[in-house]
C-alpha cells in the first residue's frame, strides 16, 4: 500500500522507492532510530559504517516529512545562532558545534559524492544578500565571525552582488562556497538506499508511539510491533508531536511547528537562465520575511514565502512569491507557479537547535529553524557516533533540558502573526 505524498515538485521528479515492510512482532537491534529523514538516515549510515546493527522506524515513508518538502538549500550557517554565541554559551562543546555547523555543507556533499547519490546535488555556494545598506554591516559581522573560526565566508560588495544575482535589487552580502542545493526527496531516498545497502533495516509505516528504558534496553512500540535496542536516536524534529502526540510531549512542545511554503516556476529559457543567477547558487536574503530562491536541475526557480492568516493561504503565498521574484528580476515578469506545497519547520524562541539526552544511550535533537538540510545530516552523523560509543567530550553535542512553551497550543495558533513583527524589523537599519 502506497503512502500519499504532498503534490510537490520533488514528489514529481524524485526517483521512486518501494515501500519497505512495516515492523511486525518483536525485533532487536543495537541502535534504533525514530524518523527516516536526513538526520535518521545519516545516523543509520554512520552507525553501519562503524559496524553496528541499526533499525530505522518511519511513521509514513522515507522523506515524507520536512526532509522531503523543503526548498533543498544546503546552508552551512544557522539563522541567527551566531558562532561566538555558541562558544560563550557552551564553551568547548560550543566550539565543536561551530565546527560541525561550518563543515555541514561539505559533510552533505561529500556524502553524496562518496556514495554517488543521484540527488541533483550542486555545491555552487550559498549567498545571503543584504536587503538594505545597513544589513551589509550585519553581513560583514557574520563573515568576520565565521572567518575567525576558519571557514571560507566572504563579503560581496554591491557590484559583486549584482554580478552574482543578475540584478541590483540587493546591496551586497555574505557568500559561502561550501553551500548549494539538492532535490531533498531524492536525497532522502538515496540516503535510504545507501543505508540499506550498508545493512541497515528500515521499517516504513511503522509509527513509533512510545519508548521507554527497560533495564539495559530501549523498548520502542509501534502499532504492530516492538523494537528493542541498546541505543536510541529520536530524529523526528518538527514532526515529533504531529503523528504521535504522546511520543515525547515535552520535546515536541519545545518548538512551534510552522508551515513553510515552497513553489516552483516553469523552467526558464536559456536567455533568462544566463542572466538571472548565472552561477546557480542557493540564495536566501537577510529579511525576516525571507526571500529565497535557487534553480533545480530543470532550470525552474524554486522559491517560497509566508503570509499572515489562514484563509486561501496557498494562492496568497503563490501570488506573493511570484511578485517578489518579478520585483527583483523585472525581465522575468510575474512567473506562473506550477507546483505549490508546504511542510513544517520547528521554530523555537532563540533559533538555537537543541540536543537532548533521553537517558542512557538515548539522544534527540529538535529545532531546525529552517536550516535542517545540512545541519540534520551532520547532526545525524554526530548522534550516531555518540550512540556507538564515541566519548561525549569529543562530540559536538551541547546538551540541554527541554523547555516546553507554556500554552503551546495557543502559541502555535498565534505564531503566524510573528511575520508582522519580522516585517517591521526588516525596515530597521543596522547602526554599527
Amino acid at each position: 500500500m502506497a503512502v500519499e505524498f504532498p503534490k510537490s515538485l520533488w514528489a514529481a521528479t524524485a526517483m521512486g522507492r518501494q515501500l519497505s515492510a512495516s515492523l511486525q512482532g518483536v525485533e532487536e537491534t543495537d541502535v534504533a532510530v525514530i524518523g527516516a529523514g536526513f538526520t535518521g538516515l545519516s545516523a543509520a549510515i554512520e552507525a553501519r559504517k562503524r559496524g553496528h546493527a541499526v533499525t530505522v522506524l518511519e511513521g509514513k515513508a522515507v522523506g515524507w516529512g520536512a526532509s522531503g518538502r523543503n526548498n533543498g538549500q544546503v546552508i552551512p550557517i544557522l539563522t541567527s545562532a551566531e558562532p561566538d554565541v555558541w562558544v560563550s554559551r557552551y564553551g568547548e562543546v560550543g566550539k565543536r558545534m561551530v565546527r560541525l555547523i561550518g563543515n555541514s555543507g561539505d559533510v552533505l556533499f561529500d556524502l553524496v559524492r562518496d556514495f554517488d547519490m543521484q540527488a541533483e546535488a550542486e555545491q555552487s555556494g550559498w549567498f545571503q544578500p543584504a536587503h538594505s545598506p545597513g544589513r551589509v554591516k550585519l553581513s560583514q559581522k557574520r563573515v568576520d565571525a565565521w572567518q575567525r573560526h576558519g571557514f571560507p565566508a566572504e563579503i560581496k560588495d554591491a557590484k559583486d552582488c549584482a554580478d552574482l544575482l543578475g540584478t541590483d535589487f540587493w546591496h551586497g552580502g555574505m557568500f559561502n562556497p561550501t553551500g548549494g542545493h539538492i532535490n531533498p526527496l531524492a536525497l532522502a531516498r538515496e540516503m535510504a538506499r545507501v543505508a540499506e545497502h550498508l545493512g541497515a533495516v528500515i521499517h516504513e509505516e511503522s509509527l513509533a508511539t512510545s519508548f521507554e528504558r527497560v533495564g539495559s534496553q530501549w523498548v520502542i512500540k509501534t502499532p504492530k510491533g516492538t523494537l528493542k535496542a541498546r541505543a536510541l536516536i529520536m530524529a523526528s524534529n518538527a514532526y515529533t508531536g504531529e503523528l504521535a502526540p504522546r511520543l515525547a510531549p515535552r520535546i515536541a512542545r519545545s518548538v512551534v511547528p510552522v508551515l513553510s511554503w515552497q513553489m516552483a516556476t516553469e523552467p526558464l529559457g536559456d536567455n533568462l537562465r544566463q542572466k538571472i543567477l548565472p552561477g546557480r547558487q542557493a540564495v536566501s536574503d537577510t529579511r525576516g520575511d525571507l526571500r529565497f530562491f535557487r534553480y533545480d536541475a530543470r532550470n525552474r526557480l524554486i522559491t517560497g514565502g509566508a503570509v499572515i492568516g489562514s484563509v486561501n493561504v496557498a494562492n496568497r503565498v503563490r501570488r506573493k512569491a511570484a511578485a517578489n521574484l518579478a520585483e527583483a528580476f523585472p525581465e522575468l515578469g510575474v512567473p506562473e507557479m506550477t507546483h505549490v506545497w508546504s511542510g513544517y519547520i520547528g521554530m523555537n524562541w532563540d533559533r538555537f537547535p537543541r540536543i537532548h539526552k533521553l537517558g542512557p544511550d538515548g539522544w534527540a535533537w529538535i529545532g531546525c529553524n529552517g536550516r535542517g538540510v545540512a545541519l540534520g545530516t551532520s547532526l545525524g552523523r554526530e548522534l550516531a557516533r555518540a550512540a556507538t560509543g564515541q566519548p561525549e567530550d569529543e562530540l559536538a553535542l551541547p546538551v540541554s533540558e527541554p523547555t516546553p512553551f507554556a500554552m503551546h497550543s495557543l502559541v502555535r495558533r498565534v505564531a503566524p502573526t510573528y511575520l508582522a513583527w519580522l516585517k517591521r524589523q526588516d525596515h530597521k537599519e543596522i547602526k554599527s
